[in-house]
């Protein structure tokens, strides 16, 4: 099975920074593709089309995007290695509450 995964990023880009962390948890070799957003490539308009922005990642040609999504897919494709989030339920509940406030709370773009 071909596991062809890039990563298309800014360096800019706070939500990316999970899609990174993530990577490495699970030991997962990438290809980084950094993107300047005021000139947008043609990949990521292509592998994002609804909302054109970083971050996406491209796992054998199929692009995942929006960063807890991309955490969420990386767990459960690589599940052989250690776990992102809790096996308990409740506590998994607990860990995605507090990354939708981050998003909505610490990162509100005006």
């Amino acid at each position: 099975m071909v596991n062809e995964v890039v990563f298309l990023s800014s360096w800019v880009s706070p939500f990316s920074m999970r899609i990174k962390i993530a990577l490495a948890e699970k030991g997962i070799k990438y290809e980084y593709k950094e993107e300047n957003l005021q000139d947008k490539s043609p990949l990521l308009l292509k592998m994002n089309p609804v909302y054109k922005k970083v971050p996406v990642l491209i796992h054998n040609g199929k692009p995942i995007c929006e960063s807890l999504i991309i955490v969420q897919y990386i767990d459960e494709v690589w599940k052989e290695t250690c776990p992102l989030l809790p096996s308990d339920a409740y506590l998994r509940a607990q860990a995605r509450f507090w990354a939708d406030f981050i998003d909505k709370k610490v990162f509100e773009w005006g």
